[in-house]
């Protein structure tokens, strides 16, 4: 590593040290929830945060936005929301006999996606354009959401009523899958006392976490971390846990080729978070859940057992020989 590559590298840990700093004034514990997300943001794609209500899903997408100057909107998704709600629509205006766009919610730099899976599958499908490709095609023609751009959705897995799953191609679209727990008691007294501190309401305060970065510092530290060295053997283990969840036994759909692209792109985000410029094999294996839990399907058998996707993983993850050297 040069001394120029190297300061790169450092200021970019920096930067990144920095957010997680100003995200934490707001939201209390979570430090590898809020690690999780910082990796998907700095690999350029989106998450999906599960958790049950109340545990500061929505106070962290809020928080982040917060650290950046950019624009920050939010979608409540409910079963009669409409696609062109999400992404905007064509209008005649009879003032001026002419057609107008009105833009969407979507035309944002982070976009939070709240309880995405209680609307429609229509709904759902109006994000696949603009999470993949960026762009939102409204009467034929392409029209480019701004950059950095990032979906944050969130979900509920205990209720089921009134709900519509994400089918696979719409999770697909997410880098990363991030279950958000329960805190700490430590981190739970912390966190009655501070809303309870003579505010009014139950909400966390965010108006003290500062912009730290404007948008473009972020997108160029999306291209710092897409440079990352990455030794080939580093690449077949990605590759060769993508492609070992096909076969494993209780898991009956697999991760497809994003799931190997998933491993190397957020393992060069937490080598970047490490301050390294190059990924090693305990990258991989540190985003593997998160990247993987989402893109695999396991057996009714072992769901009546109680085992979940990240304890087959957990198993799968000890039987992939890592490199060595």
């Amino acid at each position: 590593m040069t001394n120029e590559t190297a300061d790169i590298i450092e200021k970019a840990a920096n930067t990144a040290g920095r957010i997680r700093a100003e995200i934490g004034k707001a939201m209390i514990g979570q430090e590898e929830v809020q690690e999780q997300v910082l990796i998907a943001l700095f690999a350029a794609g989106h998450v999906l945060i599960e958790g049950v209500p109340g545990l500061g899903k929505t106070l962290l997408v809020r928080a982040m936005a917060r650290t950046f100057d950019g624009i920050f909107q939010r979608i409540q998704f409910t079963p009669d929301l409409m696609p062109n709600d999400v992404t905007g629509h064509v209008m005649f205006d009879m003032n001026s006999s002419q057609f107008r766009v009105r833009r969407g919610p979507v035309f944002t730099n982070l976009l939070l996606a709240d309880e995405i899976n209680r609307a429609p599958a229509k709904t759902q499908a109006a994000l696949l354009e603009v999470m993949q490709e960026q762009q939102v095609t409204l009467e034929g023609k392409g029209m480019s959401v701004p950059l950095p751009f990032m979906v944050l959705a969130t979900q509920n897995p205990i209720e089921q009523e009134g709900t519509y799953p994400l089918p696979e191609a719409q999770l697909d679209r997410f880098l990363l899958k991030i279950l958000i727990d329960y805190p700490s008691l430590e981190h739970e007294h912390e966190l009655v006392r501070r809303v309870t501190g003579g505010q009014v309401g139950d909400s966390l305060d965010v108006t003290a976490i500062e912009a730290l970065v404007k948008p473009e510092s972020i997108r160029k530290i999306q291209a710092i971390t897409a440079g990352l060295r990455v030794d080939e053997k580093v690449n077949e283990y990605a590759v060769n846990i993508a492609r070992a969840t096909r076969d494993w036994p209780g898991i009956t759909l697999g991760a497809g080729p994003r799931g190997g692209i998933a491993l190397i792109r957020c393992a060069r985000a937490a080598a970047l978070l490490a301050g390294r410029d190059f990924v090693i094999p305990d990258d991989i294996k540190a985003v593997a859940l998160p990247a993987l839990r989402h893109r695999i399907q396991i057996s009714p058998e072992l769901e009546l057992e109680g085992q979940t996707p990240d304890q087959v993983l957990a198993a799968l993850l000890d039987r992939v020989e890592a490199p060595r050297t």
